[in-house]
């Protein structure tokens, strides 16, 4: 509530709220993020609002239960895909998009600003069977 004060005082265009490190399977980690999205929706009713989820390239299976769990709590509007700077191909966001109906929005291919890069669909699928 206080970042949102903080950013109707300024006038700030744009605000991000930044939930790292939580576990989909804490039940009081998630319930404090659907809380934070009930707060945002009742406070910013007209502000467009965008949820990354970041998962990891490396997690495999796990991700989609992860996927389904954040989707749960809170309104997901797409996935950031991490660490496609090693071997991992990131394939589960195939089975994320088609179960749960979330795209990719960026990937990360290393740990600058500028290795955060918009997801396209054509380098990804070409990427999977190198």
């Amino acid at each position: 509530f206080d970042a949102i004060s903080s950013a109707k005082s300024k006038s700030a265009d744009v605000l991000i709220i930044d939930t790292a490190g939580r576990l989909h399977n804490k039940k009081n980690l998630m319930d404090e993020l659907a809380k934070i999205d009930r707060v945002i929706s009742r406070e910013l009713p007209d502000a467009a609002k965008e949820t990354l989820l970041v998962l990891d390239a490396t997690t495999g299976q796990n991700a989609v239960m992860q996927a389904k769990e954040f989707k749960e709590a809170s309104k997901i509007t797409g996935l950031v895909l991490t660490k496609l700077d090693g071997t991992a191909k990131g394939g589960i966001v195939l089975s994320i998009r088609k179960e749960l109906g979330i795209p990719v929005k960026f990937i990360g291919v290393g740990e600058q600003i500028d290795d955060m890069k918009p997801f396209d669909a054509e380098d990804f699928a070409g990427a999977l069977f190198e």
